[in-house]
């Protein structure tokens, strides 16, 4: 890359800021020369003084004016020097003048001049100062955002040259498609004559689409690296000023900026903040963010791919993005970074405890069994999480007992160990936890339990019972979903045959249950009433959860509207009956593990299955 010689950076000064400069050192070399000569033979004496050289008959050449006194004074050493004194309202002062004076005369007060030279003076000092440093600020590069007109419409895009990109394909995991369909942009950024010799070449955009921390802004960076070509780094929401017309400009620079180095590499995290679809603002097309995302249009449709600038983008909501954005010939190819399997995550915790003393033998595999759902990002904290648990309690080695209270910190929250229960609270909750473990072993197909505490955690979690999936599940069947329902009813359950009464502990519960069913009825057509037929539109959201029906109005009759609330109804009652029916055939397990667990307060899956008896083992065999 040709680097500008100092020549070429050098700032030109407009001619009228030359003028202006030399005006103002003319104006203050004045004032000095004046100071220094004009005022220092000048002599100021006090009144009575002038009344006694006067007397004395020692003054002569009086010019008197209405404010002050000046005239000539014969010194002792028979040197005539110049005097002035300030004037005092004296009735005899004419008299005196005429008896001891050769020469006097009065001097009008000049108004005008006065009035000229107090006013446009300072204004003109002011003026030129302030022309100065509003210059200065102009042409400042100091890199402080909003400082100059100059520096504001500038991208204010991180620039990481070749040798200052680490990152590698080696420190990206879990996500192998994704780098499979980026090697394409690396090799066209090594070898751009092997693509072009057919005529052909990348496409103008690729977007990134995935789950906040699946690693977009990491797979962006990795594949600068492993090209080892520049990296311009920039947000969207970094492009909208309060100016308008700002982010227009910003776009042009970065693109301007991206050119000049070619091959480069141009990542925008967060496109969905700049461009959100057109015509959703009141103010139309004179809003900043419409007329940034139609200069970010202009500026993809006019450059050529074959020079070597690829444009990555990453969002997580593709749902609001632009049409325009994601027609061919633009964003024109879409990579799906997803949440990673089981397998990518063990890639990933390998990744991260490269740094870790521990026996990753005994870590990766079960980590990453317990650990369905979590992303990237979710994973490095576990390991951190992990590292200071094992720091705190003084360990040399990080072990799995350290991972396995890092994932439920994360999942459950902090313990409350200092919060106090009543022992009626604590009675209830125990039975509460008990029942949906039980429940949970004698129902087929469950996640296997963990753990079960009745140490508060989080926010308001009285107690926890921790399932965690073996393996990725995507499908569901209806009785695996009844058998959810009848888990997470298991603690009410408990509560109605332990105590005849229930509690408000169930109420997280309940909300889960409710959904689920809604969700049998409306959406999965499992009703046999309600028949095939979906009453809720599908998520529009790509990654984030809200529905059509929570902005929309329903699309069915109240006849209708009342059998989905029957049908829901009926599937929560009815696994309502079937946790009530296993609890009562286990009672006795269920009151010994729950005496276990008042006394040690958390039982682990041994545990548990010790006290529950081998009938609990012959359904989950």
């Amino acid at each position: 890359m040709q680097e500008k010689s100092p020549k070429d950076n050098k700032k030109e000064i407009p001619p009228y800021e030359n003028l202006l400069r030399l005006g103002l050192i003319a104006f203050w070399l004045s004032l000095i020369f004046t100071g220094l000569f004009g005022f220092a033979q000048v002599e100021k004496i006090p009144y009575s003084r002038f009344l006694t050289e006067l007397n004395n008959n020692k003054l002569s050449e009086i010019y008197v004016s209405p404010e002050e006194i000046k005239g000539t004074l014969k010194a002792a050493d028979n040197k005539v020097k110049t005097f002035r004194t300030v004037r005092i309202d004296d009735p005899q002062l004419a008299a005196k003048l005429a008896q001891h004076a050769e020469v006097f005369q009065g001097v009008p007060e000049d108004l005008v001049w006065k009035s000229l030279a107090s006013w446009c003076i300072p204004i003109i000092i002011l003026f030129g100062i302030s022309s100065l440093i509003a210059q200065k600020i102009a042409n400042s590069d100091s890199g402080i955002p909003g400082l100059g007109m100059r520096n504001i419409v500038k991208s204010g895009a991180k620039t990481y040259m070749e040798s200052d990109v680490k990152t590698t394909f080696k420190d990206v995991a879990g996500v192998d498609e994704a780098k499979e369909d980026l090697q394409e942009v690396i090799g066209f950024l090594k070898e751009p004559e092997r693509y072009n010799r057919l005529g052909g070449h990348l496409p103008k955009g690729i977007l990134l689409v995935g789950p906040p921390g699946t690693g977009k802004t990491l797979l962006a960076k990795a594949v600068a690296g492993e090209a080892a070509v520049p990296f311009f780094s920039i947000s969207g929401s970094e492009f909208v000023e309060m100016f308008v017309g700002v982010g227009a400009a910003r776009v042009r620079d970065l693109f301007t900026q991206a050119q000049s180095s070619a091959p480069c590499i141009i990542f925008i995290d967060e496109l969905d903040a700049l461009g959100r679809s057109r015509g959703l603002s009141p103010m139309g097309g004179h809003d900043e963010k419409e007329q940034t995302l139609n200069q970010l249009l202009v500026e993809m449709d006019g450059f050529d791919p074959r020079q070597g600038v690829i444009l990555l983008a990453a969002t997580n909501r593709p749902e609001i993005l632009d049409q325009a954005l994601l027609r061919a010939g633009r964003f024109d190819r879409h990579i799906v970074v997803d949440r990673p399997d089981k397998l990518g995550r063990e890639q990933i915790l390998t990744v991260h405890l490269r740094k870790v003393t521990c026996n990753q033998t005994d870590v990766v595999e079960p980590m990453a069994a317990a650990t369905t759902g979590f992303t990237g990002a979710d994973l490095a904290n576990l390991v951190n999480e992990a590292v200071l648990g094992a720091t705190k309690r003084g360990a040399t080695t990080v072990e799995l007992s350290d991972f396995n209270t890092a994932l439920e910190r994360i999942i459950a929250g902090p313990e409350k160990k200092h919060r106090l229960l009543a022992a009626k609270d604590r009675e209830i909750v125990a039975h509460h936890e008990i029942g949906h473990a039980l429940v949970s072993l004698a129902l087929p197909g469950s996640d296997p339990i963990q753990k079960v505490s009745i140490i508060p955690r989080g926010v308001g979690a009285l107690g926890y019972t921790m399932q965690r999936p073996t393996e990725d599940r995507f499908l569901m069947s209806r009785s695996e979903l009844e058998n959810k329902l009848a888990v997470l009813l298991g603690g009410r359950a408990a509560e109605m045959l332990t105590f005849e009464d229930i509690s408000t502990g169930a109420a997280d519960d309940l909300a889960k249950a409710t959904e689920i069913a809604r969700s049998m009825v409306t959406r999965y057509g499992m009703n046999k009433s309600l028949g095939p037929v979906t009453y809720e539109g599908e998520t529009q959201a790509f990654l984030n959860g809200y529905k059509p029906s929570d902005m929309e109005g329903r699309k069915f009759s109240e006849e209708t509207a009342r059998e989905i609330d029957c049908a829901i109804r009926e599937l929560v009652n009815a696994a309502l009956q079937k946790a009530i029916a296993i609890l009562t055939e286990r009672r006795a397990n269920l009151e010994a593990a729950a005496k276990l667990l008042l006394n040690k307060e958390s039982l682990t899956q041994q545990e548990l299955m010790a006290v529950a008896g081998p009938a609990i083992e012959q359904n989950v065999s």
